[in-house]
């Protein structure tokens, strides 16, 4: 892995990439997003004690996103135009 593929990965993810997340991602992106290690996310999600919803398809774990923007306190736009939270600002957990 390059120095920049570590960087990359070391900060979290602004509010804009969290809002343009697919409705369900692999555990590694949800990590990222909630700024914890690959062993711990993946340890806590075998437990059943990851912070979100988890699933498990096969030998996969995947995060519903929409669980993941409620926990940091960011909403998608629903088809009228509003957010389900007024706030479009990035999370706590965001590198700024």
């Amino acid at each position: 892995m390059t120095a920049s593929g570590l960087v990359r990965e070391a900060r979290g993810l602004t509010g804009d990439e969290l809002l343009a997340l697919p409705a369900v991602i692999d555990l590694d992106t949800s990590n990222r997003a909630l700024m914890i290690g690959r062993s711990t996310g993946y340890g806590l999600a075998k437990q059943g004690e990851y912070p979100v919803r988890v699933l498990r398809l096969g030998n996969a774990y995947r995060v519903v996103t929409a669980d993941l923007l409620k926990l940091l306190g960011l909403g998608r736009q629903q088809g009228d135009g509003n957010q389900d939270d007024d706030r479009s600002e990035r999370h706590g957990l965001a590198a700024y």
